[in-house]
């Protein structure tokens, strides 16, 4: 699945929402995770989605 995710994202070491656009995985629960790096310091990023229909 080559989805990608556009918005926000929480980063854990700014402590602050971020826009950021990533790629879309599902993991073997169904739930689709979007993974991208933050902007300003370069840390991952890692946002779930609701499940795929």
């Amino acid at each position: 699945m080559s989805d990608t995710y556009s918005g926000k994202f929480y980063c854990v070491k700014c402590k602050d929402h971020r826009e950021a656009e990533g790629a879309v995985s599902v993991n073997e629960k169904g739930t689709r995770i979007a993974k991208a790096k933050c902007p300003e310091c370069g840390t991952n990023l890692t946002r779930f989605l609701p499940k795929s229909a």
